[in-house]
């Protein structure tokens, strides 16, 4: 499956409906977010590149923010951008929460790398990752 739109549905369907754990939205200039809302309306009507174009320019103001990475990975595999959106949603893993919807998002745009490229080890890998982005208990710390 590499339709971008199925990509996006199925990587969004990861992180729907997750009230799994509590879920932080940040605090963010109105600039900032008034180009999300830009890239989300341009993504919704199937402009993948007005909506990475729009979503890069966020990244200026806010590099490290993980929902803005996981949007432009997003971006990038509605595109066909396999190595950007595994790089991308890797840093957004990385700097995000360990548990939710965005978790469970940046675990299946790897999944969906994985697919379109055939690498089963990593989207066996990936895939239990995004179960594990559900649970409600963080492991304890050692």
């Amino acid at each position: 499956m590499s339709d971008p739109a199925a990509l996006l549905a199925a990587v969004r369907r990861a992180g729907a409906h997750d009230n799994s754990v509590l879920q932080v939205h940040p605090l963010r200039s109105p600039g900032v977010t008034a180009l999300v809302t830009q890239a989300d309306a341009a993504a919704a009507q199937g402009d993948y590149t007005a909506a990475a174009r729009l979503l890069d320019r966020a990244l200026r103001f806010e590099p490290h923010a993980p929902d803005l990475l996981q949007a432009r990975a997003e971006m990038a595999l509605a595109q066909g951008d396999w190595t950007l959106a595994q790089q991308l949603a890797r840093q957004a893993l990385r700097r995000g929460p360990r548990f939710g919807a965005l978790c469970a998002r940046g675990w299946q745009t790897l999944v969906e790398v994985a697919r379109v490229q055939r690498d089963a080890a990593l989207q066996a890998q990936a895939g239990q990752r995004v179960a594990a982005c559900r649970k409600s208990d963080p492991p304890p710390e050692s």
